[in-house]
């Protein structure tokens, strides 16, 4: 049937009934996400448009710098985030892990701090994913997940939840206004919120968020402003939405105060995404050969661009009294013992190295992680939950510092080529069977991860650094593996989808956007 949401528009449900999917998808809590819906698609749509205005602009020379028109919130001194939120004060650990009830288990009881469950990146958007997800997230916020042994309660819990909605630029294809999707952020946010605010609240914590894919301070006002609706229409007081943003872009890099600027009464802070980010200074420069970059793993936290960036966010945060959190260590500890202890201690240098920057904590994606990354930060905060008060006006980063990418620029190894080859190849197929992350090569690898790869095929296509022919070899090579590992797998997809996104003539802004409708979407026969 279609359910009647509210008098600004009909929500229709058209993907198929799931077991117990009634309990998310109530006329309520529809009729919410229809409210969110009318006030704030037309502004994402203006949005959206503005970023492609941005990047045609970027890709015919434009230079990218800090704004003029935002100098005065730089300079000025006196504002700061709001508090810390209960529950957000320690975040010396963060695990990122999708909401999947083993996955959600595991992070609740790993030691971490804090829980990102990622229906973004470490999510592929199947409805049975998005409405699952949104199941475990309640018994997780109820306290049904996580507690270990007899008698334990949801006290017992130590990681608060944050959960990182889609990004702005995806769509819901399952739900839907006057024949219309409603865009995927406001889905996960809305639903999440509605179900699990007061649980959360009650639970001495509250509705917390991780924005991803943020590309500047208008998309960030747009988040503000959805909060503030939120708030008022579940009557929450206002400020109890907090969220941390991740910059990983490199648009967002350069407007890191006015970020927070526009989300300071429900600022947690900012975050370092890796990956991510990288892939955005390929879509952003492509048209640039001294912007193409060499094998993912010569390209280290210590790249001086990408040094900038974390010197800049640590300073911005400090300044305002928000937390700074490094990026994720997606490594994966294999069983081999050498190469195990090798993977811990790669993560060790690197949470070293961001405690003693001033980081105030920083992920992991896996639980074995969760020791190291604590160690590391215990080592300088001691007892501290955070080292905010570490301003480290010492630090200046330009412009020129954070685009300094030639100083690590380069062509690629055979082995760089196949690996990423390999790597979206691998990651195409599990996504098309719904799964959100994958172990390849002793790393964990999400969206973000493939996003990297395939745009990194991509440049170097475009700019002669590898032939068309090795490329191709490779993925027949690559999908044969594929296919006599895993018999099933959808080898005639994965090529159609590898053909549209990386060796197109221009490259798709997002393979995630660009499969979804026509690979991930199960609309049932009639509308529940």
């Amino acid at each position: 049937m279609t359910i009647t949401a509210t008098s600004t528009g009909h929500v229709q449900v058209l993907g198929a009934p799931g077991d117990r999917f009634d309990e998310i998808l109530t006329p309520a809590a529809l009729g919410f996400l229809a409210r969110l819906d009318a006030a704030f698609t037309g502004r994402r749509e203006r949005l959206l448009a503005e970023r492609r205005r941005r990047a045609a602009r970027l890709a015919s020379g434009m230079p990218l710098d800090f704004s003029p028109a935002t100098a005065a919130v730089r300079a000025e001194r006196v504002w700061r985030v709001a508090p810390v939120a209960p529950g957000l004060a320690d975040r010396r650990v963060e695990i990122t892990a999708p909401p999947e009830r083993r996955a959600a288990a595991g992070a609740l009881r790993s030691g971490a701090g804090t829980w990102v469950a990622d229906l973004a990146d470490a999510t592929a958007p199947t409805w049975e994913n998005v409405i699952g997800g949104q199941l475990v997230l309640r018994e997780a916020v109820l306290g049904r997940i996580g507690p270990a042994g007899p008698g334990a309660t949801a006290a017992d819990r130590t990681a608060t939840v944050l959960v990182r909605p889609r990004g702005w630029h995806l769509t819901e294809d399952h739900l839907v206004v006057d024949g219309r999707p409603l865009p995927a952020a406001l889905v996960d946010f809305g639903l999440y919120v509605f179900h699990c605010a007061r649980p959360a609240i009650e639970a001495g914590r509250g509705p917390y968020f991780s924005l991803g894919k943020v590309e500047n301070r208008s998309e960030a006002r747009l988040w503000n402003d959805v909060f503030l609706l939120a708030q008022e229409s579940l009557g929450l007081a206002r400020g109890t939405i907090r969220a941390t943003v991740v910059i990983d872009t490199v648009t967002a890099a350069f407007e890191m105060e006015e970020i927070l600027h526009e989300l300071r009464e429900h600022s947690a802070g900012l975050a370092l995404g890796h990956p991510d980010y990288l892939f955005s200074l390929i879509k952003n420069f492509a048209h640039r050969p001294d912007f193409s970059l060499p094998d993912r793993a010569r390209i280290t936290a210590t790249a001086p661009f990408l040094r900038a960036r974390a010197d800049l966010l640590v300073r911005t945060c400090h300044r305002r009294g928000a937390h700074a959190i490094g990026a994720p260590a997606d490594r994966v500890p294999g069983a081999d013992p050498a190469a195990h202890e090798a993977a811990l201690a790669a993560v060790r240098l690197d949470k070293e190295r961001e405690a003693e920057d001033g980081f105030d904590g920083s992920g992991v994606t896996g639980p074995e992680l969760v020791p190291v990354c604590r160690a590391a930060f215990t080592g300088v905060l001691g007892d501290r939950p955070h080292q905010i008060e570490r301003l480290r006006d010492d630090l200046e980063t330009t412009a020129a510092a954070l685009l300094s990418v030639r100083r690590t620029a380069g062509p690629p190894s055979d082995a760089g080529v196949r690996t990423a080859v390999a790597a979206t190849v691998r990651y195409f197929g599990a996504w098309l069977r719904g799964q959100g992350t994958v172990e390849l090569h002793g790393l964990r690898l999400d969206a973000a991860g493939a996003e990297l790869a395939r745009a990194q095929v991509w440049q170097w296509l475009r700019h002669g650094a590898v032939g068309p022919e090795q490329v191709r070899e490779i993925l027949d090579e690559e999908l044969a593996a594929l296919g006599a590992a895993y018999p099933w797998a959808a080898l005639d997809e994965i090529r159609a989808l590898f053909e549209e996104t990386v060796t197109a003539r221009e490259l798709p802004p997002f393979f995630t956007a660009a499969g979804y409708a026509a690979r991930l979407v199960r609309r049932a026969a009639e509308p529940v």
